[in-house]
């Protein structure tokens, strides 16, 4: 082989080495950040419901009629999902009805640029069958801890399947203080008097910094 080609041929590997080099340390600060947060898992927030049904099988057109809120957010924007952990918003100063507008709740007023937008869709969110007291389970996988949890249930007669979701909705149910940093946290809740599909709409402030986590989690209640 000519030298001149050898030489192009070599030129054209460093070349490529170096773009994977670079894709490499793009990729691992996201993946970190990504992992670096939490959410409710029971009952499942929106998200982390429709990661944990459909991450391993996210392209099925089956989807579309078996769960068709989930459906909805992979087609707007699959990193909702895969960043299931990442639904917050920082430097709130615990005004949360300022920050996040009626309508958003459930997007944390679509923060992060409104990745999580389709979380806002009104429709039939699959739910977790729950009783009057149940408990709510959050993964805290950087395990940040609580300054506090807010916990809120819709009011009896709110429909989500018709109506978007407003704080005039929203029943504050259980106010917390804080918790000491644990990959596990849970939150026993009492909300009496409900039939049928709510919402819980839970508050995380995390305790490392201002930081603050908006999650919606659809219930039945029997």
């Amino acid at each position: 082989m000519p030298i001149n080609e050898r030489a192009g041929i070599s030129r054209w590997l460093l070349r490529g080495v170096a773009v994977s080099s670079m894709s490499a340390l793009v990729l691992v600060p996201f993946a970190n950040a990504a992992s670096a947060h939490g959410s409710i898992v029971d009952p499942a927030s929106r998200n982390y419901g429709c990661w944990d049904r459909w991450g391993d099988d996210h392209q099925n057109p089956d989807m579309a009629e078996e769960d068709p809120m989930c459906w909805q957010a992979w087609q707007d924007n699959p990193n909702a999902m895969w960043n299931w952990k990442g639904l917050y918003r920082n430097n709130v100063n615990d005004d949360h009805q300022g920050a996040v507008p009626d309508g958003q709740l459930c997007s944390g007023g679509e923060t992060q640029n409104g990745r999580y937008a389709s979380m806002d869709a009104v429709g039939p969110w699959k739910t977790t069958d729950v009783d009057a007291d149940f408990s709510v389970h959050l993964r805290d996988m950087a395990q940040h801890g609580a300054d506090y949890f807010q916990i809120y249930v819709t009011n009896e007669g709110y429909d989500p399947t018709s109506e978007e979701l407003t704080w005039g909705d929203l029943e504050l149910v259980r106010e917390t203080g804080s918790y000491e940093p644990a990959e596990d946290t849970v939150v026993d809740v009492s909300a009496p008097g409900r039939s049928g599909h709510h919402v819980v709409f839970t508050i995380w402030k995390a305790s490392h910094m201002d930081q603050n986590y908006y999650m919606c989690s659809d219930v039945n209640f029997g």
